[in-house]
């Protein structure tokens, strides 16, 4: 298997003076979910936009399975399915009709090939109804199942859950997973929704200002030295009078929970210590940042370009 399916080198936009995209570096691994974020205007869509051939690259090269999309754009493209911005169908025509209608874009879709990818993203019971009467989730799934056709090995979103509600982004999260684990695509997925990227991905990579300022595996454990943690602590006022002796805690926060920042390491002596002491330990928790906040921190919180 490949290292990466897809990978972009030095990318660069231009558009008049000003370039706008500058010098961006990823790679996509086979059967990986890769989140693609950054405030408005950063330019995501597009950076995916040359990806897919829909915008002309000033400099550098996007290569999809060992394919330039500038040098051998029909072969890259063809390993390529994508939904940029949102899915546009035929709302006078059936899903069938709609998927059979692209299907003839594209040589070698099957009537089993249609079918597959029907039951792939859990349309059956509705591809025989004129897409007007679809829901926004509906209309998702269908352009999803569309983009699924040509079986493509890259997948690229552009906000694939945007106006669903939490029942519909939590199916979407359910079929790309579906599709990186057991199908093996490489899924690029571009979402304000953090919270949702953060349980989809399984890396991210943060652009600004048209530069990629960050790439970072989600599935890292953290090997933090100095964490923070929260103790829930009975007689609460006896607790923090202790932790405040102790050399090797900085208390943070009593207003709610008691929290403080130590070693990893020194935890579980801090806790032999509260029990001989008397003190009741009903809860240590170590706070995780979260992507959001992880994010703010690398973008500065009130971005306004």
């Amino acid at each position: 298997m490949p290292e990466s399916t897809l990978t972009i080198t030095g990318l660069n936009k231009k558009i008049g003076r000003k370039n706008i995209i500058k010098d961006l570096d990823f790679t996509v691994r086979p059967g990986e979910v890769f989140g693609f974020i950054g405030p408005n205007g950063a330019g995501k869509t597009t950076s995916i936009r040359m990806m897919v051939g829909l915008m002309g690259i000033t400099s550098g090269d996007v290569v999809i399975q060992g394919n330039s999309i500038k040098k051998n754009y029909k072969e890259a493209i063809s390993e390529v399915g994508a939904i940029v911005e949102n899915p546009e169908m035929y709302p006078f025509m059936t899903g069938w009709q709609n998927l059979k209608h692209f299907a003839r874009m594209s040589d070698g879709v099957t009537q089993e090939r249609i079918k597959e990818v029907i039951r792939l993203v859990g349309l059956e019971n509705a591809i025989k109804t004129k897409v007007g009467k679809y829901s926004l989730g509906m209309r998702q799934r269908l352009g999803i199942a569309q983009a699924l056709l040509h079986n493509p090995s890259v997948l690229i979103l552009d906000e694939p859950t945007n106006g669903l509600d939490p029942s519909g982004i939590r199916e979407i999260r359910r079929y790309i997973r579906k599709l990186a684990v057991e199908d093996g695509v490489s899924v690029i997925v571009s979402s304000h929704l953090l919270s949702e990227i953060d349980l989809m991905c399984d890396r991210i990579g943060v652009i600004k200002n048209g530069e990629i300022i960050a790439i970072k595996d989600l599935n890292e454990a953290d090997d933090a030295k100095v964490h923070t943690v929260n103790l829930i602590l009975e007689p609460k006022d006896q607790a923090v009078e202790l932790l405040q002796h102790e050399e090797k805690v900085k208390i943070v926060d009593t207003s709610d929970q008691i929290r403080v920042e130590m070693d990893k390491s020194d935890i579980p002596q801090l806790i032999t210590r509260l029990v001989a002491e008397d003190i009741e330990v009903y809860g240590v928790d170590a706070v995780k940042s979260t992507l959001e906040e992880q994010f703010l921190e690398m973008i500065g919180e009130n971005v306004i370009e």
